[in-house]
Parts: C-alpha cells; structure tokens; sequence
C-alpha cells in the first residue's frame, strides 16, 4: 500500500467516526443533553488516531516530503491543509473545555458543544475531500519510488513507536463501537 492509500484508507475510518459525530451532535439538538461519556470517547477518536496519528503522518512526514520536492510551504494546498488541521484542533479543544459545564445541565455548554463538534465534522469532510481529490494526487505525481517506500516505512514507525503497538486496532474497534457497528 503507498503511502496515500495508507491515509485514504485511515480517511474512511475517519468519515465513519464522522457521520457518527454528526447524529450525535444532532440529537444534542434535539435534547438538550451532552452524554459526556460518549463525547469523551468521541474526542478520543479524534484527538489521538485522527490528529496524533494520521495528521501526524501527514504534517511531519508527508507534508516535509513534498515540501523537499518543490512544493511551497507558506501557501497552496499544504499551507491550507496545515490551516485546517489547526481549526479542527480548535474544533475539538472547545468540545473539551466546554463538557464538564454541559454535561452539568449548562444550556450554553451544550450548545457549545453541539456548535463545535458540527463544525468540526463539516470541516474535516470537506478537509478530507481536498487531501483525496487533490492534495494526495499531486504527492503521487511528485514523489519518487524511493520516497513512497520511506514514507511507507516512516508511517509504521509512527504507528509502533509514537503510538505504541496495537493502537491503531484500538481505534478501529472504537470506529466501530462509535458507529454502533
């Protein structure tokens, strides 16, 4: 697998998560009422494999790489990729520092809530749009053989040493329970 199929594929786990996020935030909508525990796993997913993981792979590893091979850091598609994932840290922090008062019963919170992981799902979809239709194709256009082996290589290093062995199966089987799968 090159090293942008490994990050589409790791996007189809990501969507799943997402469209899950996204009744959930429907239903505080509908209710009023934040079920901590599930956000909180919720901000697992996409803390830890979503932002430690796959935006990992992409900022240190595959972002520097086409960078190395003459694409502009500062503007373009990579300078836009780096935006987002920071609006979507942004997305997630406020998730976080609003559920204690949410799952208290605060109506603010809640909305807080609710408006921040909406915001967070729309961006990350149409995020994940852009790295699959655009951003992955001119990496595939622009990196060598030898590139795509080290990526490759660099991205299971990531998996076994950054994030520790079979942590990445851990968060495929929350995907799934997330997903009600």
């Amino acid at each position: 697998m090159t090293p942008t199929e490994t990050l589409k594929h790791e996007h189809e786990v990501i969507l799943m998560v997402l469209d899950t996020a996204q009744r959930e935030a429907e239903t505080i909508g509908a209710t009023a009422k934040v079920d901590a525990e599930r956000i909180r796993k919720f901000l697992d997913f996409f803390l830890n494999f979503a932002d430690r993981c796959h935006h990992s792979k992409e900022e240190k590893l595959l972002f520097r790489r086409m960078i190395e091979r003459g694409f502009p850091s500062e503007a373009g598609p990579i300078a836009v990729m780096l935006a987002e994932h920071d609006q979507g840290r942004a997305h997630l922090k406020a998730v976080e520092e609003s559920l204690p008062a949410a799952s208290g019963g605060d109506a603010s919170a809640t909305a807080e809530v609710r408006d921040h992981l909406i915001g967070y799902v729309e961006l990350l979809r149409q995020h994940i749009d852009k790295e699959n239709n655009v951003l992955y194709i001119m990496a595939d256009q622009i990196l060598t053989a030898n590139d795509q082996t080290d990526l490759a290589s660099a991205f299971e290093k990531v998996e076994a040493e950054e994030m520790g062995e079979g942590t990445h199966e851990r968060f495929h089987l929350l995907a799934h329970e997330l997903a009600g799968e």
